[in-house]
């Protein structure tokens, strides 16, 4: 069942709500723990979950943009803005990268050793258990609904995941008389954060930059081809989101048919396109007659005659 654009956007709005709540818990209790110990690295990794919830915040207000209705300055809708402002969750990591690379070659050639001791473990451990349900749910709803901010938030939960298990590491290299991991492995989950944000940009940019979300576009001839009236098509461009696409092709029919009947399959086409493949939003039929265009720089279709029996 298709469900409309507030539904998709309401469903996407309460799993970042909860993501919230959880993220700011466990960045809680790093932190706390990890000042009172003196441990940067934990310091480090709460600061990262800190940021988790952050870039919730982002996620939303990006949500609310996006679920607008098309407008006259917007006749495509607003969907872009959500994968727009996960590029602001991107520039979040950078900044918190850029900070724990400093705080931990400060660290260095200043060590301090922590203290570490059993409640130290259990606050990773646990946090750790909630980052890895927290990005798993996250992802596959990301997935499920199709939503570029969803799955850009659970990359920042798996960056927090990774960095969360080199901590648990180094808190074990410290109690065996090894302090100058602590500040080793902040440089480490610094550069964790800066990859995940690496990461949301190239995805983010293909979006934006008009890269074709779907690629094989034999698919699609085969859906047009089907329809009676058809005898080639060609020139078959997709642009936009992977839950919001634009198509544009040409179509052939005979030279003689008449306006009213090119626009009938014109419908069909649409239609059609749209029942097979709901994630195909806005579709441009041109209409042209056969033999008589040029072909273009994309692979040309054709219905070819049905051999005899």
């Amino acid at each position: 069942m298709v469900i409309g654009p507030q539904q998709h956007y309401s469903k996407i709005r309460r799993i970042l709500v909860w993501t919230l709540v959880l993220n700011w818990l466990a960045a809680g209790a790093k932190i706390i723990y990890g000042l009172l110990s003196r441990c940067s690295s934990m310091t480090a990794d709460g600061f990262h979950s800190l940021s988790d919830g952050t870039s919730n915040i982002i996620c939303l207000i990006g949500i609310h943009f996006a679920s607008q209705p098309k407008d006259q300055d917007h006749p495509y809708g607003h969907r872009k803005y959500e994968t727009f402002f996960s590029l602001g969750i991107a520039g979040l990591l950078f900044f918190l990268a850029f900070n724990l690379l400093r705080e931990g070659i400060a660290r260095i050639s200043r060590p301090i050793i922590p203290q570490i001791d059993i409640g130290s473990f259990m606050v990773m451990i646990i946090t750790l258990a909630v980052n890895l349900w927290v990005m798993h749910y996250e992802y596959k709803k990301g997935k499920a609904l199709k939503s570029d901010i969803l799955v850009s938030d659970s990359m920042h939960t798996k960056a927090d995941i990774f960095t969360s298990i080199s901590v648990i590491i180094t808190l074990f290299a410290v109690r065996l008389g090894y302090p100058i991991l602590d500040p080793i492995a902040t440089l480490l989950i610094a550069l964790f954060i800066a990859h995940a944000g690496l990461e949301i940009i190239k995805e983010s940019s293909r979006v934006l930059c008009d890269t074709a979300p779907i690629v094989d576009i034999k698919k699609i001839a085969d859906i047009v081809l089907r329809i009676d009236g058809v005898k080639a098509c060609h020139k078959i461009r997709t642009r936009g989101r992977p839950d919001d696409i634009n198509l544009d092709l040409h179509v052939q029919v005979k030279p003689d048919m008449h306006m009213e009947r090119a626009h009938q399959i014109s419908y069909s086409i649409e239609d059609t396109i749209k029942q097979a493949m709901p994630e195909i939003t806005d579709v441009v039929v041109h209409m042209e007659p056969k033999g008589e265009s040029k072909e273009g720089p994309l692979e040309t279709f054709e219905n070819k005659p049905k051999p005899r029996a």
